[in-house]
C-alpha cells in the first residue's frame, strides 16, 4: 500500500486536473478520496494513502512528472494459453526506474497477455505524463503488429492493438522495438512473480 508524502491540496488539484470525481472522506482525518483504475486514493494531512488493485496509474497521477521521455518494457505471461495470465511492465528514465508492477488479469491467451501488458505500460507511462515512450518487449508479433508491419487478424487483438494506438496518440513521440527476452527479463519477473503470488 503506497503513501504518498505530499500536499493533499495540490495532489487533489492534480487529480481534478485529469478528470478525476473527488469525494468527501468516510472519516474526520480523510481530507477527500478518489478512485480511479481499480485503486483508491486517501487524502490525510500531509499524505496520500494508495490501495487496492492496480495502484499504479493512480500512483502516477499523483506523482506525476515534468514530462521527458521513458522507456517501458513490458511482458505478459499466460500458463496453459489460455490459462491464468498476468502482465508485468516497468518504466525507466535517465533517474532510474520510475515505477514497475505486476498484477494477474484472469484467463487469457500469450498474445492477450502480452498487448494487456503492453496496454498497462502505455497507461501508467501517459498516466505519469511523459511527453515521449520508447516501447520495449520481447513479442515480435505485437511489436510488429502495432508498427503495422504484420496483419492482425484474431477479433481481440486487434482490439487491443486499436486500443494501443489511442493509448499513443497522447504522447508528443513514440516507436516500439522487438528486444531479446533476456533484456526484459524484469518485467518478465515480475509478470511471473504476479502469478506465482495469486
Amino acid at each position: 500500500m503506497p503513501v504518498i508524502e505530499c500536499d493533499e491540496t495540490t495532489a487533489r488539484e492534480r487529480l481534478a486536473d485529469a478528470g478525476l470525481d473527488i469525494q468527501q472522506g468516510n472519516t474526520d482525518h480523510e481530507r477527500w478520496r478518489v478512485e480511479y483504475g481499480g485503486a483508491t486514493a486517501v487524502a490525510y494531512d500531509g499524505k496520500v494513502v494508495v490501495q487496492g488493485e492496480g495502484t499504479a496509474r493512480l500512483e502516477a497521477l499523483l506523482r506525476g512528472t515534468d514530462g521527458g521521455r521513458v522507456h517501458a518494457y513490458f511482458d505478459g505471461a499466460s500458463r496453459g494459453n489460455p490459462g491464468p495470465a498476468s502482465v508485468g511492465y516497468v518504466l525507466v528514465n535517465d533517474s532510474g526506474i520510475v515505477t514497475e508492477g505486476g498484477e494477474t488479469i484472469g484467463t487469457a491467451t500469450n498474445n492477450q497477455a502480452e498487448y494487456k501488458a503492453l496496454i498497462r505500460a502505455v497507461e501508467v507511462a501517459r498516466d505519469y505524463g511523459f511527453d515521449d515512450v520508447h516501447i520495449r518487449g520481447d513479442s515480435e508479433l505485437i511489436v510488429k503488429q502495432v508498427r503495422g508491419e504484420w496483419d492482425t487478424n484474431d477479433p481481440e487483438l486487434r482490439e487491443h492493438r486499436v486500443r494501443v494506438r489511442e493509448l499513443l496518440t497522447d504522447f508528443d513521440d513514440w516507436q516500439i522495438e522487438h528486444v531479446p527476452r533476456e533484456i526484459n527479463d524484469r518485467a518478465d519477473e515480475l509478470a511471473n512473480d504476479a502469478l506465482d503470488d495469486d
